[in-house]
């Protein structure tokens, strides 16, 4: 049989196999590699998923070179994410040459508790997210340093990190300032201040659910730390001064400079904090062999934000803490990204989202079932794409008719995308949100997403008050 030259509908079944060989093959990866799936053999799987997907569009008459450009569109839309990720990875690399993460380890000990860690990380990244409206920027400053906290404490760093998580996601999805939520609303033709109204409603329901969750998985019990701080103070020169580059960083974000210029410029203040605070330690990290001091402390700055800083100080915990960062860290999750753009946007080219949500559509016979399915069409689509825009942009367009000819106010609509495409991007590990948190925060995807209360309550509370008709608004009549 001839294969078509006009690009024909994929039938069900078509549409079905992309998805369920990515899942399958996600799922050996996990099976034989476990966490280290995320170092190829996820990367390998996206690809072979993305060349099922490629030949079924084949088929159905879309030609090779559209398939093609389709997939490096998708890969272009990641670019600013992937220059974030290589700026977060420089940052952590001159905070820990400065001593800067040391410092909020420090002072983290020094004030909190075990019994109450989780809850108070969720409060504060909550805060401050809702403030500057950016979960990455969070995630990649105060968030390194609490899970440098935990790590310290003995916590679990996969409950820390689902609680860094939760509050980093309660503000960029009720933030004003938040680009996913300005998104949402213009997705659904809403006001911005009257979809932040809304969503902020099933927002703070949801982070006073996940806030109960960590207080009571907080541990007990008394905690010496001062073995821990004795040897901070001694290799590290600790003084409130080192929280400037995280100043810099916060001040920057609230005037609404972009997240790589305020990361990057942060890991630049973290350099030379390192060259006024520890220029000795910069020096000797450098190998200067024999270099005029000016250049080596370049050269050791030039390389924390290459490869990041390696600590050498004889106390375990710390060098393990120290040592980290550099935009070579990075390569890794940028490869996952990649490759999951690709098959997002090959997949997408291929019709085979159209053809698994319009069915959904077409069978939510009530109020509630058709936020439902909205719900889990949003949630395919972050997992089918990896990339959260997508999810707020794709879906929303697909079920706005559906939502206007049930006479529900547009805000609805927008509430129900709000709840679900961000916070869920967090829980998947080849989406970008996913992979970034993974490798800022050095847990796995799959450990923390149990641990992610917010980002798992969210869509279901959203879904709840629509089965309850509250706040279930309609459309005036024209």
């Amino acid at each position: 049989m001839a294969r078509p030259v006009t690009p024909q509908p994929l039938t069900m079944v078509e549409a079905a196999i992309p998805v369920v060989a990515l899942i399958v093959l996600v799922a050996l990866a996990y099976f034989l590699f476990g966490d280290a799936g995320a170092l190829g053999p996820n990367q390998v799987a996206l690809t072979v998923a993305t060349m099922i997907a490629v030949f079924i569009g084949w088929r159905r008459g879309h030609s090779l070179d559209s398939l093609g450009k389709a997939a490096s569109d998708s890969v272009a839309t990641g670019i600013g994410a992937i220059f974030i990720l290589f700026a977060v990875g420089a940052l952590i690399g001159t905070w820990a040459l400065s001593g800067t993460l040391v410092a909020m380890v420090y002072y983290g000990l020094k004030l909190l508790s075990p019994n109450y860690f989780y809850v108070t990380a969720c409060a504060i990244t909550a805060l401050v997210a809702f403030s500057i409206g950016s979960s990455w920027t969070v995630v990649g400053t105060i968030g390194v340093g609490f899970m440098g906290i935990a790590v310290s404490m003995g916590l679990n760093p996969a409950v820390a990190a689902g609680a860094i998580i939760s509050g980093a996601y309660f503000g960029d999805k009720s933030s004003p300032l938040s680009d996913s939520a300005n998104l949402s609303a213009a997705a659904a033709g809403v006001p911005l201040y009257t979809h932040i109204r809304e969503t902020f409603i099933t927002s703070v329901l949801a982070l006073a659910v996940a806030m109960l969750v960590y207080f009571t998985l907080g541990q007990p019990g008394d905690f010496d730390s001062s073995d821990k701080m004795d040897a901070i103070a001694a290799s590290f020169r600790v003084t409130p001064w080192l929280f400037l580059p995280l100043l810099v960083v916060i001040i920057l974000a609230l005037y609404k400079f972009p997240p790589f210029t305020t990361i990057f410029l942060g890991a630049i203040a973290g350099g030379i904090m390192a060259m006024v605070i520890a220029p000795e330690r910069v020096i000797a990290f450098a190998g200067a062999n024999g270099l005029p001091t000016g250049l080596a402390l370049v050269k050791g700055v030039w390389r924390a934000l290459a490869s990041g800083y390696t600590s050498t100080s004889g106390f375990q915990p710390m060098d393990d803490l120290a040592s980290r960062g550099g935009m070579e860290s990075m390569l890794n999750t940028i490869w996952l990204i990649v490759t999951a753009l690709g098959f997002g946007g090959v997949v997408e080219k291929a019709g085979v989202l159209d053809r698994l949500i319009t069915p959904v559509i077409a069978r939510a016979k009530s109020d509630g079932a058709l936020v439902a399915s909205l719900v889990a069409s949003i949630f395919a689509t972050n997992v089918i794409t990896a990339d959260q825009y997508i999810a707020i942009v794709l879906p929303g367009r697909m079920f706005k008719k559906a939502f206007a000819d049930r006479g529900l106010a547009p805000v609805v609509l927008s509430r129900a995308v709000g709840d679900t495409a961000t916070p869920t991007s967090a829980l998947i590990p080849w989406n970008s949100c996913g992979a970034y948190m993974a490798a800022t925060l050095g847990v796995a995807t799959w450990s923390y997403a149990p641990f992610a209360i917010f980002s798992i309550v969210s869509p279901l509370i959203t879904v709840a008050v629509a089965y309850l008709g509250f706040r279930m608004f309609r459309a005036p009549a024209t």
